[in-house]
């Protein structure tokens, strides 16, 4: 498939945190399937704060979703908990803390982040998402 084909994924996961590594690793594969092997190391970290966050604030499922437009990646994590996720701190802030760190490290690497509350099909929820620029 040409790189500049349009594609989109969707991991759907229990609630379990070996669920990190086996997003981590259908990521990777992904993203090496199709060419972008470039953006393989900087999303597999993103995206595993993302489902690490979901698995351990939330008690549902979860999903990793993976979307690529000509020139974007868009990688997101759905939960069942509808409240926005904590403001990113800054790294210096943050010190020897044990927790607090994965939006902010998004926050540095990514090159736009955010978050959506969901509501469809009777599920309620939120999509937290980055996206990285092919170039």
């Amino acid at each position: 498939m040409p790189e500049n084909a349009p594609w989109e994924y969707t991991l759907y996961i229990p609630n379990d945190p070996r669920a990190v590594t086996i997003s981590r690793r259908t990521l990777r594969l992904i993203l090496t399937m199709h060419g972008l092997i470039r953006l393989v190391d900087t999303a597999e970290l993103l995206a595993a704060e993302l489902i690490a966050n979901a698995v351990r604030h939330t008690k549902g499922p979860a999903a990793l979703r993976m979307r690529w437009s000509p020139g974007v990646l868009r990688i997101g994590a759905w939960d069942t908990d509808p409240e926005p996720p904590a403001p990113p701190q800054e790294f210096e802030l943050l010190g020897e803390a044990e927790q607090g760190r994965g939006l902010a490290l998004v926050r540095a690497c990514a090159d736009l982040w955010g978050w959506q509350p969901l509501a469809r099909y009777g599920n309620r929820g939120k999509y937290v998402w980055f996206e990285l620029a092919a170039a």
